[in-house]
């Protein structure tokens, strides 16, 4: 898809009533998806066409156009479902141009599963659609290094070097990134100023409950990948505010990427095999709860048990694994605020992460628990359903789109008149910071849980972030 973030649109075709239609001369036809979980019929067929989805749609926001909105999206899959259309470039970039943010799903009044068919038509680009070789070299890089956390610390490393020799504020002041490709640019911008902790990586430390009492909950904390080296503060102010509100806090030593990355972009097999190493990592009988600080990584493992239901050996640990997922501002909600709460008198955005929100259905947990911190002030978003052009990998496929989104969420974001901002994910934090910056203004951004900590501990919210980090930087208030 061309970085202009418009995508070739299709001609609208109306769809004959699906179930008469998969009927009709079905040996004749021949489907241009395989046999492995293709996007199923009936799900297909629960799509009325109504339009609800379209208001929710960020693309179709953008664009207006049909093909570009979800249920054009399902069009493209019953028509290529039933063998009239092809796999070609033009239908696989509208596919391509949804951020997965899923905010059609709660806007659907006929309950269509979107997420499970678009993973599902996803995981068919990828078997059975051909890439130009400049796209599947950008795609193999990124997969090369995002999912695995040993990589990231050597990014994270070069990045260092780059950082603390000059070369990239060179770079950025004399706008020499620009003459590069958009994708590559946009990498730049993304970037956070990494410290020595990125580049090692460590997992917080286990903790038990504060006031030395028994434990009100055993937790296992998902570290993440991205989060464990761009962010690694977010997890040890998680780790710390579990035990104040009388949590102990286990880290599996061994857990690596949960595979939400691959998952969302069609990459089933290598998701799967994440996701069954991860169930082996957190299913310790003792856990009761596992909390995730990661919008995406939480929505993947709150399926597991139907990403490896056809798995007779995993299906049952999964099930038993998702079921103890919880975000950690909902693990928050249930414990109840501790004894002391210092208070942190702010005006705080918050910024609901479309994995959080639309996916896990996680809305007021997080408002109710940073409600209950003296002297702040929540405040809602214009368009505070509209995704922020993060999207997992989108920002660094779709740079167009992405831009666009990014500058449309830092422009209503400003228009409140925050001290502050929070998310529940790092990609939103990254892309948030970047589409600030972009704009000339400088909002700190927090993760929901710094705030927590820094009213918990009655200290800075930023006080585990390293020195001279930007996010260090950024949490001055």
């Amino acid at each position: 898809m061309p970085d202009t973030g418009r995508t070739p649109q299709l001609p609208l075709v109306e769809s004959r009533p699906p179930a008469a239609a998969g009927r009709v001369a079905a040996a004749a036809v021949q489907s241009a998806f395989d046999s492995h979980h293709p996007p199923d019929p009936d799900l297909i067929a629960d799509c009325v066409h109504c339009g609800f989805c379209l208001p929710a749609c960020p693309t179709y926001v953008l664009w207006g156009e049909e093909m570009d909105s979800p249920r054009g999206r399902i069009l493209l899959m019953d028509l290529a479902q039933r063998g009239e259309r092809p796999l070609t470039a033009d239908m696989v970039a509208h596919w391509d141009a949804c951020l997965g943010c899923l905010a059609c799903v709660p806007a659907c009044p006929s309950g269509v599963a979107y997420d499970q068919l678009l993973e599902s038509t996803r995981q068919q680009v990828a078997r059975r659609f051909r890439r130009p070789l400049r796209e599947r070299l950008w795609r193999g890089g990124i997969f090369s290094v995002l999912p695995h956390p040993a990589a990231l610390r050597v990014a994270a490393g070069a990045l260092w070097l780059g950082q603390a020799s000059g070369l990239q504020r060179w770079l950025m002041e004399s706008g020499r990134q620009r003459h590069g490709p958009a994708r590559v640019e946009a990498l730049a911008q993304l970037a956070p100023v990494v410290n020595r902790r990125s580049i090692l990586g460590r997992l917080p430390a286990p903790r038990r409950p504060v006031d030395g009492g028994p434990a009100r909950l055993r937790v296992g904390l998902l570290a993440g990948c991205v989060q464990r080296v761009m962010e690694p503060h977010v997890n040890d102010a998680t780790a710390a505010v579990l035990a104040a509100y009388g949590a102990e806090v286990r880290v599996p030593p061994g857990q690596r990427c949960c595979g939400a990355l691959e998952l969302h972009a069609g990459r089933e097999g290598p998701a799967l095999a994440r996701a069954r190493r991860l169930v082996a990592d957190f299913e310790d009988p003792a856990l009761d709860r596992i909390a995730v600080n990661a919008a995406g990584c939480g929505a993947m493992l709150r399926t597991l048990d139907r990403l490896l239901a056809d798995d007779p050996a995993w299906s049952e640990r999964a099930a038993a694994v998702a079921a103890k997922v919880r975000d950690i501002t909902e693990i928050l909600d249930e414990l109840g605020p501790p004894p002391t709460l210092q208070p942190l008198p702010l005006r705080v955005a918050y910024h609901d992460a479309c994995h959080l929100a639309h996916a896990q259905g996680v809305r007021e947990a997080p408002r109710r628990v940073l409600r209950a911190v003296p002297g702040l002030e929540l405040m809602e978003v214009p368009e505070g359903d509209l995704c922020c052009g993060s999207a997992g990998t989108y920002n660094l496929t779709e740079v167009a789109a992405s831009r666009d989104l990014g500058r449309r969420k830092a422009a209503n974001l400003r228009s409140v008149g925050a001290d502050c901002l929070v998310a529940g994910n790092p990609g939103c934090l990254l892309q948030i910071r970047a589409a600030l910056a972009a704009s000339g203004a400088a909002l700190p951004a927090f993760h929901p849980v710094e705030l927590i900590a820094g009213s918990v501990l009655g200290s800075d919210p930023g006080r585990f972030r390293a020195p001279g980090s930007m996010a260090a930087r950024s949490a001055r208030i």
